[in-house]
């Protein structure tokens, strides 16, 4: 096997709020130099790095709005955040859990705060990753995976170095709950300090990683906290060597060669399905959700 080679270690970019919840810096698509194929089928990356969060008996997070196309997925680091959406899904992931929630044809949701933590405050760390929808899947009916770090899998590294925890896909045989549409490898590697590590993946997958607690050596090349490493689409190997207990989180995914039509909250293949969206929403298809 060949090694992975990396296009680029991008720093954080200035961050931004969504709502009045979420300090994220956009990783994906970014700054324009990617494009919204580059690392398909993933679209979207927003990382909130951590930051304290002052008590509140009012929860901060985003109000009611639209998706359709394609899936978000929500990793608590740290916090507690809540959801709910016009299907009738609903949930509360705190520290190494995910929600994973199938948007497809069309649905109303929020997020926002978990009521505790709110009136608590304290510090705030999570990801979002929207995943695009091949075309034959996007209008397929909505649903939502509450995945718990305790029905995570994990590959327990030897010498106790370390943890593999399987979101999705399959590491050395221990498989990730999270059922995807296309091919996904997604984990958070939790290394201690001096752990080494290999990971192997196919040549034509889109991969990153993000440096979410602590610094590593990816490939010979030093990745600080709160980086992304984008990887070209060559070789098999990434090789990990951690300089301190490090948190990452691993993507990688086969890409999907259809057209991207992009707008707001809506992620199709043709901009007439975007039409389409958007007087869906307007005339009510999307279904009900107080704010």
């Amino acid at each position: 096997m060949t090694i992975k080679s990396i296009e680029r270690i991008i720093a954080p970019p200035p961050p931004h709020m969504v709502g009045d919840g979420f300090r994220v810096h956009g990783f994906l698509p970014g700054d324009g130099r990617l494009g919204k194929h580059r690392m398909s089928p993933f679209f979207m990356l927003d990382y909130a790095s951590l930051v304290e969060f002052s008590p509140t008996d009012t929860p901060r997070g985003v109000g009611v709005h639209p998706h359709r196309g394609f899936e978000t997925v929500t990793i608590a680091y740290k916090g507690r955040i809540a959801h709910h959406d016009s299907a009738g899904h609903h949930g509360i992931i705190g520290e190494g859990d995910v929600q994973w929630m199938t948007a497809a044809s069309g649905l109303l949701h929020k997020e926002y705060h978990e009521e505790s933590f709110s009136k608590q405050g304290g510090p705030f760390q999570m990801v979002q990753i929207w995943v695009n929808l091949p075309a034959k899947h996007k209008m397929d009916p909505p649903a939502y995976q509450e995945i718990t770090h305790e029905n995570m899998g994990k590959h327990r590294l030897p010498n106790e170095q370390g943890v593999v925890e399987v979101i999705a896909g399959n590491f050395q045989g221990t498989k990730g709950p999270a059922r995807t549409f296309t091919p996904i490898e997604m984990y958070n590697l939790k290394l201690k300090a001096g752990t080494n590590l290999t990971l192997n993946l196919p040549a034509s997958y889109s991969t990153a990683l993000l440096i979410i607690e602590g610094s590593a050596i990816v490939n010979s090349e030093k990745a600080p906290a709160d980086h992304f490493i984008l990887f070209l689409q060559d070789g098999e190997q990434i090789q990990i060597s951690a300089e301190q207990d490090a948190v990452i989180l691993v993507l990688s995914g086969e890409p999907i060669n259809e057209p991207i039509a992009a707008y707001g909250p809506f992620l199709m293949n043709q901009w007439s399905e975007i039409e389409q969206a958007i007087q869906d929403f307007n005339t009510g298809k999307f279904g009900v959700l107080e704010d």
